[in-house]
């Protein structure tokens, strides 16, 4: 298996207990983040396209959670949605998952609303940290096991 797909899985279900037991943190686990970490995980990594993808998510949160505190509404949703395909389109982010992370205030039944676009960033830089680790690790480790087998045996 993937090195990359096991510490998502890993990341996700850590951020998902985290949620669970830090109140004010229950705004960090989103189900958008689990089709976040598949796609950053089925690409090869590359730091300015996931920090713009970042960006986006950030931007549509932000965007997400203004129209949520100004009329909690199915318009404002609607309008919402809008904005992040939009957003999408014309900035050339290639993630549908932003969309989802728009829509969080929404659904979310957290009092601390104002925090959702803080959780998508850290979520988000956190994942892409633990991948670029990942990658790390993925990039070393047959370099390191061919090393191995190519050394003579110094035993015999």
């Amino acid at each position: 298996m993937n090195i990359k797909v096991i510490a998502v899985g890993i990341y996700i279900a850590f951020i998902y207990w985290l949620s669970l037991h830090v109140s004010f943190l229950d705004t960090l686990f989103f189900p958008a983040l689990g089709a976040f970490g598949f796609l950053f995980a089925a690409r090869s990594f590359h730091l300015a396209e996931y920090c713009k993808i970042t960006l986006g998510a950030v931007v549509s949160s932000l965007a997400g959670t203004l129209l949520y505190l100004i009329y909690p509404g199915t318009v404002t949703l609607f309008i919402n949605v809008l904005f992040a395909i939009w957003l999408i389109k014309r900035m050339k982010w290639n993630a549908p998952p932003i969309v989802a992370v728009a829509i969080i205030p929404f659904f979310s039944h957290s009092p601390y609303h104002v925090l959702v676009p803080v959780s998508v960033l850290v979520s988000l830089a956190g994942l892409t940290a633990l991948l670029y680790a990942a990658e790390l690790i993925a990039a070393r480790w047959p370099k390191t096991a061919a090393a191995k087998r190519e050394q003579p045996d110094m035993a015999g």
